[in-house]
């Protein structure tokens, strides 16, 4: 996410930071280059103008000039404009009203409007234990009907079935009275794209808000157009009552120019990001939080927060009183740890929350973590492959086993040689770990990396 922002940025604040007098001439470099960094980023023109003259108007003043580390002063300074630039801090959505609270969702074609209505229902179910019922208003696509009856199947929610022949206001109206009925919380009304900005489909979205009188209207925006993404945003924002908008595909975007402009033009709050295909791929906007990922600080609280959703803690549980009772650390544990790594978006989306490492070309890093996410598939389909008694007892795999393991997982004999040394490396690790004392002095030791135990160190 926002790699190549990240990399510019990084770099030009890194040639700042260890300065021991910041002077109007290497402000102006650094500036330079920031400005350069965020208009590479296809931020719009009127916002980099701006956070520049505000960065310069503080680096300029008092601030830096008194500070003993003038350098990380600056860089203190441009991860707080960035805060203030997208937002401050998160915006909730604003539920409190006579249930049902209804949810308008607005968007052109393509955006991944219908897929985080999906997203949006499982995050309001499961989060903020909610009942939910969703119901498609897009009488011109019966496949996005369709697609929104699987996602309410596989999230667990009510569907209120619609189809083309009904007006999207008689649909809406018929749902939310279906939702008093069964005493629903929230009702979330997706509404029909289309490939461009029109008068037809804001009349209609315009009738539609009018009739259901939404507690929020968001509008739902893919973040690899750009430039593109907030001046449609700010179209919409003319044409409707925007109470925040939705970010999709932000996993994909390695600029960040529409996270960067799409407050700022619109004046209406990032609520949420999406971050991938998967149903739990919604995440609440944290200004302070991105702005970290952006100058290479890393995320570790959003880490925090995934691990504890998504790392099964009764595995866990099972694992660890596994292990004090001196049984080994056998193949199906293994596999078990390689699925919740997955669950957890797999090292990509680990390594996108820690903080940059110094110096490492990002590109690099990203073709690593490639290599690192295929063995670690090859890895699973191997111990898929084993009988259960061979992942409990490796010990048994004769050449003979090897070969038909081999051929069951579509890898070479020498393959599964190496994943059972590895395995054997990690078995005397985990020894060590659970001996008197190993677990908690691990701990410690993580505890002094992370920021407010003494900071990540720099590699």
């Amino acid at each position: 996410m926002f790699e190549n922002l990240t990399d510019r940025l990084s770099q030009s604040l890194r040639n700042v930071t260890g300065k021991a007098k910041m002077t109007e001439e290497n402000i102006q470099d650094t500036l330079r280059e920031v400005r350069m960094a965020l208009l590479e980023a296809d931020v719009a023109l009127p916002v980099v103008k701006e956070f520049v003259n505000r960065v310069k108007d503080r680096a300029v003043g008092t601030e830096v000039s008194k500070s003993l580390t003038p350098g990380q002063a600056f860089v203190k300074i441009v991860r707080a404009e960035l805060e203030e630039l997208m937002g401050a801090a998160n915006e909730d959505l604003a539920l409190n009203v006579t249930p049902p609270a209804v949810v308008l969702m607005a968007g052109l074609q393509g955006a991944g409007k219908t897929t985080t209505v999906g997203k949006l229902a499982k995050f309001l179910k499961e989060r903020k234990k909610k009942s939910v019922l969703v119901v498609s208003a897009d009488v011109y696509r019966p496949a996005a009907i369709k697609q929104l009856e699987t996602l309410a199947n596989d999230i667990g929610v009510t569907f209120f079935p619609s189809d083309i022949t009904q007006k999207p206001v008689a649909i809406a109206q018929a749902a939310i009275s279906e939702a008093k009925l069964k005493y629903i919380d929230v009702v979330l009304v997706d509404t029909a794209g289309r490939l461009a900005v029109d008068a037809e489909m804001m009349a209609e979205i315009q009738a539609l808000h009018a009739a259901v009188k939404p507690a929020e209207t968001l509008f739902v925006v893919d973040a690899m157009t750009g430039q593109d993404a907030a001046n449609t945003a700010k179209a919409f924002a003319d044409a409707l009552p925007l109470t925040g908008v939705i970010l999709t595909k932000v996993d994909g975007d390695a600029r960040g120019g529409a996270a960067l402009s799409v407050r700022q033009i619109t004046g209406k709050p990032i609520k949420f990001i999406g971050m991938g295909e998967k149903s739990d791929a919604l995440e609440p906007f944290h200004p302070d939080r991105i702005a970290s990922r952006i100058l290479g600080m890393g995320d570790v609280l959003s880490l925090i927060e995934q691990a504890e959703q998504t790392l099964d803690r009764d595995k866990a549980d099972k694992l660890t009183k596994k292990l004090k009772k001196g049984k080994g650390f056998d193949l199906e544990d293994f596999r078990d740890q390689l699925q919740q790594m997955k669950n957890m978006g797999g090292l990509g989306g680990l390594m996108d929350k820690l903080p940059q490492m110094g110096g490492v070309n990002l590109a690099q890093m990203g073709n690593a973590q490639g290599a690192a996410e295929k063995q670690f598939k090859q890895m699973e389909a191997i111990i898929n492959s084993m009988t259960p008694a061979e992942r409990r007892d490796p010990e048994v795999i004769s050449g003979s086993r090897k070969r038909r393991i081999a051929m069951g997982s579509g890898t070479q004999v020498q393959d599964i040689g190496r994943l059972i040394k590895q395995h054997k490396q990690m078995q005397k690790m985990m020894k060590k770990f659970t001996a008197k004392g190993g677990m908690a002095k691990m701990m410690r030791g993580m505890g002094g990396m992370l920021p407010g135990g003494g900071g990540m160190p720099k590699m």
